[in-house]
């Protein structure tokens, strides 16, 4: 075997092994290619006071995992360049995690599961083993997308009523209680980590078994408590009280939550994941990890002194062993015959909007309308350029309100995603907008007689990673507990999520009895806006130009635009387009133009787009965009990354950036 030629780079020590077995079940991953080995010990690193490389985590002057204030806007950020692999997530110690891997030789997927592995821990608020994701891949050899589908499923005994009655049956029965989401009816079947193991077997290049020695470490030797976890303990510690387990971990023994910048250690976090590591999912699927589920979702009365009534969920063992992650088309679209998207499928509806939000925008000349000053913080957005993105949204939603859901039990309209993506189609949505007056709400298109309803339910407990790793392969992915903290309900060291409160509570619309698309069905799959993103050079896969996505719930997909938008149209560097102000609109009169970053004035935007018809909302925007760029520096192709300033995240690569 020999090394692939890749991108004239810095000096990296190459070597050559076989493939490791990838995968807990002993399969070799990933192609017959010799491993890419970074000996540089400034690698993994960030730059501190004086241009000393400072470890992630160290707890030396300069550790960006130092904890600090949950919320607010980190100014000065600038984009971060390296010459062969990158790693951008929401919070530094996951970052680390993916950069060692990559640095080891390790795949974009190898690195994937090492963060998520360190996301459960680290930022319980937003992702865990035992919930849900979407990852879209590109394989750089194959010049391949895929899309995978770790999204969790309803257990086979729920039916339309399984979060609006106790016993669903029974149309006088009282609701779930302390509340859907607290009860056990919002826990579905688990789906990222059979979604992980099955894109590891087939793009991973280091041992499954090792991807987890950092989440261990950290689990067994403790870290600092982020601030972003901090508020998340305090702020939802009457609902973790109904738990032990969960009062164990994040709170002391007289009952006072831990704080942000404590040390605090997860040891059954620790056991949970050497089992993962020596098993693979099956430990979590099958076996005692299994039972203990399967007990906590049918507890009836939470661990407090009260006892307080709690309605159990119906998830079995063979829920759990029964779970298949799937592989996807993902959804793409050429933009402006420059650029070729390609995002997430339904059940996402995220990718969807995505893509006819671009397919609306393409028939404008959105250059002209670019930032004020990008130099600072993204820039000032145009009244013009919001105007257009946020219309063009608001068309896109109403159709993804209407039409989309998990499309192995409801089909999309007409041909499926080519209807919705048809340019003719997208052409005449377009020419509803008025330049100078919003829509205010937009009506679906007639995309045929599909009577399925409306629903608008969102998740917001939700992170974004993004990889590119020294073969040019990359991933976008996004995880999620779906609200902060999930369910609450804890078991083994890992938070179990709410996600089946990402289906419409009530299967049909009370008024008029039509059926709703994201009804609750036995083995469905809850919709999402979820939106991981990839961006190539051209009309195909192939030049990789950008890895993005954020979390942030129904506002993903403003999230998500304005940093494809400002990068592909306005120019942008990584940093500047993660950084520019949030904008956009879902489908409502009110125009979000985020408020965050309080050092820009933004008055004049906003009294444009109130001249125009639009309800402002000037409220700060907790997106998370993890951005990395293929781009050219004197002369050189590099990695450029961006990390959101809205969260704790960072970038880290080869050489300390």
């Amino acid at each position: 075997m020999r090394t692939r030629k890749l991108w004239p780079l810095a000096p990296l020590t190459l070597a050559v092994f076989l493939l490791a077995s990838c995968g807990g079940d002993g399969q070799s991953g990933g192609l017959e290619q010799a491993l890419i080995v970074d000996n540089n010990p400034n690698s993994c690193t960030v730059q501190g006071s004086g241009g000393a490389s400072v470890v992630v985590g160290s707890g030396l002057a300069g550790d960006p995992a130092a904890p600090e204030a949950a919320s607010g806007y980190r100014l000065g950020l600038t984009a971060k360049n390296s010459s062969r692999y990158m790693a951008v997530a929401n919070t530094p110690l996951a970052v680390k995690a993916g950069c060692d891997i990559l640095k080891a030789g390790g795949s974009a997927v190898d690195a994937a599961v090492a963060m998520q592995a360190v996301l459960g821990l680290v930022e319980p608020q937003s992702s865990t083993i035992a919930g849900s994701a979407f990852m879209v891949y590109f394989d750089a050899k194959t010049r391949k997308v895929v899309a995978y589908d770790g999204r969790e499923t309803a257990p086979a005994a729920a039916t339309g009523y399984y979060l609006l009655r106790q016993d669903q049956a029974d149309p006088n029965s009282p609701k779930p209680v302390p509340s859907a989401r607290r009860s056990g009816r919002s826990i579905g079947v688990p789906g990222v980590l059979r979604m992980l193991e099955m894109a590891q077997k087939e793009h991973g290049k280091l041992a499954w078994s090792g991807l987890f020695d950092y989440g261990i470490k950290l689990s067994t030797d403790g870290f600092r408590i982020p601030g972003r976890l901090g508020d998340a303990i305090k702020s939802n510690a009457s609902s973790l009280a109904l738990d032990a387990n969960a009062m164990a971990t994040y709170f002391h023994a007289d009952g006072t939550p831990r704080a942000t910048g404590e040390t605090m250690t997860n040891l059954p976090y620790a056991k949970t994941l050497k089992a993962i590591a020596q098993k693979g999912a099956d430990a979590l699927y099958t076996g005692e990890i299994a039972q203990a589920i399967v007990a906590k979702v049918a507890q009836s009365v939470g661990d407090d002194a009260a006892r307080t009534p709690i309605t159990p969920g119906l998830i079995t063992l063979g829920d759990l062993a029964g779970y298949q992650a799937k592989k996807r088309d993902p959804v793409c679209v050429n933009y402006r015959s420059s650029y070729h998207v390609c995002t997430m499928a339904p059940p996402s509806s995220g990718g969807i909007a995505i893509a006819q939000s671009l397919g609306i925008l393409g028939q404008f000349n959105l250059a002209q309308y670019g930032p004020a000053n990008p130099s600072n913080e993204g820039g000032i957005p145009s009244v013009t350029g919001v105007h257009l993105v946020s219309e063009a949204e608001r068309l896109a939603y109403a159709d993804r309100d209407k039409y989309v859901a998990d499309t192995d039990f409801i089909p999309l309209p007409g041909s499926g995603v080519a209807t919705m993506l048809n340019t003719d189609y997208l052409k005449h949505r377009a020419s509803l907008i008025n330049m100078d007056q919003s829509m205010g709400t937009a009506t679906a298109g007639d995309l045929g007689p599909v009577p399925l309803g409306v629903d608008k339910t969102v998740e917001h407990g939700t992170t974004h990673l993004s990889v590119v790793d020294a073969y040019g392969n990359a991933v976008s992915m996004t995880t999620t507990v779906e609200s902060s903290m999930g369910s609450f309900h804890m078991v083994d060291g890992f938070l179990l999520t709410n996600q089946l409160t990402d289906f419409s509570a009530d299967p049909a619309d009370p008024a008029s009895g039509v059926p709703i698309a994201n009804r609750l069905a036995p083995g469905k799959r809850p919709r999402s806006t979820m939106a991981p993103t990839l961006v190539f050079k051209g009309n195909e896969p192939g030049e990789f130009v950008m890895a993005t996505g954020s979390p942030g719930g129904g506002n993903i997909i403003q999230y998500v635009l304005k940093t494809v938008v400002g990068a592909l149209d306005w120019g942008l560097d990584a940093q500047q387009a993660t950084s520019l102000v949030v904008f956009g609109a879902s489908n409502s009169p009110t125009t979000n133009v985020d408020g965050s970053n309080t050092t820009l004035d933004l008055t004049g935007l906003i009294d444009g787009l109130k001249a125009k018809g639009h309800k402002v909302s000037n409220s700060p925007q907790s997106s998370g965009v993890a951005t990395i760029m293929r781009v050219t520096k004197d002369g050189k192709p590099m990695l450029q990354g961006g990390a959101d300033p809205r969260r704790e995240g960072i970038v880290l690569g080869d050489g300390a950036l």
